[in-house]
This record gives C-alpha cells, structure tokens and sequence, in this order.
C-alpha cells in the first residue's frame, strides 16, 4: 500500500473506484485500521474515488512518540487530500474518526461537501478516564484493552453471532501500536468542540447507535442541537456501527452524502 511520507509522519493509505468521482475519505476509530471501512468501500467504490487511511499511530501508518492532538490528526487529512490534488471531498468518520471529522468541519469547512460523524460526541468521555488508559497501555501493552473491547464495540448478540469477526478485529488491536494508540488516547482527553459547533457552516450528518454504550444517541443529539444544517441518524448497532449494520450505514452514506 502506497504511504504519505512528509517526514513528520508516514500515513499508510489506499484508493478504490474511479478517480473522476467524488471522493470520499474514511477515518478509522481507535484501535483499528483503515481495513474496518471493508463493507463500504466494497459497496461505494463505483460511485465514489474512495479515500481510505490509518490514523497516525495505527494499522501501517507511523507511530511518533505523543501525545498526539486533534491538531494533528485533523492536518494529516488536509495534507493528504493535498497531496493527492483533491480539492473537495466528502468525509465519514466513526468514533475517534468523527471527532477529527468534527475538527475538520470547524478548521477547514471549505474543503468538504458534508461530513458524516458517527458513533462519536463532541467531548468523548473524561480526560482522566483517558490519560489512565494512555498510561495503562504504555505500562502493560494491548492486550489488556483488546480483551475488554468487545463489549464496547458491539452487542451481544453481534458478538455471539459474528465470533470471528470479533476476534479478528480483537486480535489486531492487540497487535497494535501501544504508543500509537496511547498517544490518541491523550488527543481524546482533551478534545472538545462543545463551544465550536455553533461555527460549522458545512452540512453534518450525525450517526448514533441505539445501542452504543460509549457515544450515546444524547450525545449525537447534542451536536445536531447545536450544529446548523446537520441531521441526526440513529441505527440499530452499538459503537462499531458501519460493521454492526453494514448494509444500514451504507445506505445511510448514499442517502445522506449527495
């Protein structure tokens, strides 16, 4: 897979589909990789020039020691579309995605058509909650966070259903990048746009998973109350909601991103 390499960070990337279409960028969540996005780039390819990246400290790309800031993960996206010549994009980020999704909006409006912000929140938990994870996978590694993530990603009866799939995206975060995913850890603990919705002037659609125990449908209700021009979408997932409901989230890109 091709990477960017401006000497501060090497992002690993990939394409799909036709470069004359749209194009539309996938961010990936914490402790994941660009592969998550498989469902959709599967389906969208033939409509879209799709944009697929790891997050600064994930799957290939680049790990510098952190912290990290939102600073940061939202400009590796500017300088990426830069150095790809697209002018204009779509964007959808899950999760940690979304809030770099909420970054851009704020910071660079006018390089995106509409952004989708899903299974995310303006201010996503609590710093210290963050800063203690930070520093328990610096001391002890993945493996402790990958063992608990299940829950926090789907629901019971996904996990009873798709073992495999769990397991493997289990077993990748566990082969992670422990400072990578540290250092966005720390990004996370500070990252709040509370006070910057009001500012978006680009059009937002917001997804909530009804099920989703760490970024509620309150907290996706919460953004749209406050962003002009957005809309909010619940689906029926928990937090990892585009593999979850992968025909309902594509459906929801279709719909919404026109």
């Amino acid at each position: 897979m091709p990477l960017f390499d401006n000497q501060e960070i090497a992002l690993n990337y990939a394409t799909f589909g036709n470069s004359s279409n749209p194009a539309l960028m996938f961010s990936n969540s914490l402790g994941t990789s660009y592969h998550m996005w498989q469902p959709q780039i599967d389906a969208l390819q033939i409509d879209y020039f799709i944009i697929c990246y790891d997050t600064r400290g994930h799957g290939k790309s680049s790990a510098p020691r952190g912290p990290y800031s939102f600073d940061q993960l939202g400009q590796d996206v500017i300088d990426l579309l830069d150095y790809l010549n697209i002018g204009k994009a779509f964007f959808c980020g899950i999760s940690m995605g979304g809030m770099t999704g909420q970054w851009l909006a704020i910071h660079h409006p006018d390089r995106f058509n509409h952004l989708m912000l899903c299974n995310t929140a303006a201010k996503i938990g609590n710093e210290a909650a963050w800063r203690d994870r930070a520093q328990l996978v610096r001391a002890q590694g993945l493996d402790p966070i990958a063992a608990t993530a299940a829950p926090r990603w789907f629901t019971a009866d996904f996990i009873d259903s798709y073992p495999d799939v769990v397991a493997a995206l289990s077993s990748a975060l566990a082969a992670g990048s422990s400072e990578g995913y540290a250092s966005c850890c720390e990004a996370l603990s500070v990252a709040d746009t509370r006070e910057q919705l009001k500012d978006i002037r680009v059009p937002i659609t917001v997804v909530a998973g009804t099920e989703d125990p760490v970024t509620t449908v309150a907290d996706g209700q919460y953004m749209v109350d406050h962003i002009p021009h957005s809309t909010l979408a619940t689906i029926d997932a928990s937090h990892i909601s585009n593999i979850e409901q992968p025909e309902k989230f594509t459906k929801y890109i279709s719909q919404y991103l026109k």
